[in-house]
């Protein structure tokens, strides 16, 4: 089979959890002999979509990569109609066609999709969310896969996405939470889908070495990944800090990733940002947090709580969001709060019982290990793409 992944994004520099499920699943593929190429833009930033990079042709561990050109549009009116979306007011068709149109786009690379529709089997398009999904999947909808990485948010309530979802060929769904939301949101019931996700392999880290390099001691929370209000990193800061106050406590919280979010003067030695970090460093971190905190409520996945149960931490999500608290409740691997008294119930829970926090990050562990190892994702994805190329429906979520 030859394989074309269409994302707006791509590369080793920067954090983004759709981003890494692509990358990641495109490598491992290549590395069984798939044909698998990337389509990608020359954006580096999720906000601006500036081109960051030359367009052309680059090998990204081993991945052929082509990037295409942003094309210019009116950030004005993007904004404008944003602001419309996130506060829920009625878009016309014609608006949400110009919201989609002036966010992420290349002329080229659908020019490109056009001119070689017959040379590839399928183009997945991965998140939903952006003009190169929406505007790239209409170009080859017999052709066209979903990793939608699907949120309950605004977003998705648009028609376009409606028809985007009811018009490709199949959907690739990263967890059972997300398949529910789409089949209530679009006519898809009898779409070839299946839930695969994405692959891990067996990691650990060495908490004695991480909390020497940082000189931190005590038990502490853990943060990781984008810090900002999306990812709701400024409901943790604020619990954290309230409960230092309340509990007359120094709890610290770690911060790991990057983000321009403001930390409030009176929170702020509570609070320690140690950047980005990747390899035996990230795992290190997990391995010496006492919880991981994944406070997301839009997540179709979550790698972090993924990344922290390898290293046999237990995870705190927030009960709003329906992927993360099904993998709590799936694998007995870590607790769910909805509001700060939750929170400070969980927290005093976990730090009071270090053997049952073993137990969980055990579980955990297990979980992953059984249901996300490299071998069966990739000939999940392979068997799913078959069918589908042999027109046989794979409605399977196993």
């Amino acid at each position: 089979m030859k394989i074309a992944f269409v994302v707006p994004r791509y590369g080793t520099d920067f954090v983004g959890g759709a981003e890494t499920i692509c990358r990641e699943v495109a490598e491992h593929l290549r590395n069984k002999g798939v044909d698998v190429s990337v389509l990608t833009t020359c954006a580096l930033d999720h906000i601006t979509w500036d081109n960051s990079y030359k367009p052309g042709d680059y090998v990204i561990n081993s991945v052929p990569v082509k990037r295409f050109k942003v094309r210019d549009r009116d950030k004005k009116l993007y904004d404008e109609l944003l602001t419309k979306i996130s506060s829920n007011q009625i878009l016309s068709k014609d608006e949400q066609i110009s919201w989609i149109n002036n966010g992420v786009n290349s002329d080229e690379m659908y020019q490109y999709i056009t001119n070689n529709i017959n040379s590839f089997d399928f183009f997945i398009f991965i998140p939903y969310l952006f003009g190169t999904s929406y505007n790239g999947s209409l170009i080859c909808p017999d052709k066209s896969i979903l990793i939608p990485c699907l949120h309950d948010e605004n977003f998705a309530y648009l028609n376009i996405f409606k028809e985007m979802f009811e018009g490709c060929k199949g959907i690739n769904f990263n967890s059972f939470p997300e398949k529910i939301l789409a089949n209530r949101l679009y006519n898809i019931k009898n779409k070839s889908s299946t839930i695969i996700g994405t692959g891990f392999n067996t990691e650990s880290g060495d908490k004695n070495r991480f909390k020497q390099m940082n000189q931190i001691y005590e038990d502490f929370i853990l943060y990781s990944g984008r810090i900002e209000e999306g990812k709701n990193a400024h409901l943790l800061v604020e619990f954290v800090g309230k409960y230092n106050k309340l509990n007359n406590t120094s709890l610290k919280l770690v911060l790991m990733g990057i983000g321009n979010m403001t930390i409030p003067s009176d929170i702020k030695k509570d609070v320690i940002k140690i950047g980005f970090k990747s390899g035996q460093e990230k795992f290190d971190a997990y391995a010496a947090a006492a919880v991981l905190c994944q406070p997301s409520i839009n997540e179709s996945f979550s790698i972090v709580i993924m990344e922290s149960w390898l290293c046999e931490t237990p995870v705190l999500v927030h009960e709003n969001c329906a992927v993360t608290k099904y993998h709590c409740i799936e694998s007995n691997g870590g607790l769910y709060f909805k509001d700060y008294n939750d929170f400070e119930g969980c927290i005093n829970f976990l730090l009071k019982n270090p053997l049952v926090r073993e137990k969980m990050g055990k579980n955990g562990q297990k979980y992953v290990l059984k249901n996300y190892n490299w071998d069966r994702i990739a000939e999940k994805y392979l068997l799913f793409w078959r069918a589908l190329s042999a027109n046989t429906p794979n409605t399977s979520h196993n």
